[in-house]
């Protein structure tokens, strides 16, 4: 890994930015890999630059639904900055690829010695604040399709690709609805030439057209980020 590629480290001053990375080990994040669950211990901090990861809320026997997704924006791990070691919620890598890992302690004691460091955590925090409240009204006030657009175009900034693996089975994990709700709402995107899906294999063929089909939460949160984290 020769470039950083992820944002937040990015954001820092040079020599903050350097002395980051070299506690930082390169890894690959695994399809389905599961990075942290709730009330445990965070022993890594991820910053992913290709790969990508759901932020999945449980509660009871069900199976969870995703509030929040980290891709090379952002961070997961961004509660430490909160002085909290426990995890809030199950992390499951959504999109695999390339991403820095870092030890909590390592992560904790650059946390208390770059004032850099601690300033865009605030902000990103505050960013997944904004997002996991969009995720709530959007469950609450949204049809199905509509926010299944919104979340294909969340995947797609994050995998930085025009296609990407998915299945209806994971789409309805994700959004919370039964299958047969993420047929109907795919096969109408897709007979609007929107996208084209095919045994777990989805394009995106129509960008602009998917935008206009998804619902406002898409664009409040990249409005969020873009006036925070520039």
């Amino acid at each position: 890994m020769a470039t950083v590629e992820n944002h937040l480290i990015e954001l820092l001053p040079r020599d903050d930015r350097r002395r980051l990375l070299a506690l930082c080990e390169p890894i690959q994040l695994v399809l389905a890999e599961v990075l942290c669950e709730p009330g445990e211990p965070t022993r890594h901090v991820y910053f992913p630059i290709e790969g990508f990861i759901s932020l999945v809320a449980r509660t009871d026997s069900h199976p969870g639904l995703e509030v929040g997704m980290v891709g090379r924006e952002g961070m997961l791990g961004a509660h430490l900055a909160l002085d909290v070691v426990t995890a809030p919620l199950h992390a499951l890598v959504q999109g695999p690829g390339a991403a820095w890992r870092m030890t909590t302690a390592d992560f904790r004691r650059e946390l208390a010695r770059s004032s850099a460091l601690r300033r865009s955590l605030n902000r990103y925090i505050y960013v997944l604040m904004s997002q996991l409240a969009a995720s709530a009204a959007c469950l609450r006030f949204h049809l199905i399709g509509p926010r299944l657009a919104r979340w294909l175009l969340m995947s797609q900034d994050r995998a930085h690709s025009d296609s990407f693996r998915v299945t209806h089975e994971f789409l309805a994990l994700m959004l919370g609805v039964r299958r047969v709700g993420i047929t109907t709402a795919a096969s109408a995107l897709q007979r609007s030439g929107l996208i084209e899906y095919h045994r777990g294999d989805l394009t995106v063929l129509d960008r602009s057209g998917l935008e206009s089909m998804a619902c406002g939460c898409y664009a409040a949160d990249r409005k969020a980020y873009a006036e925070l984290l520039p």
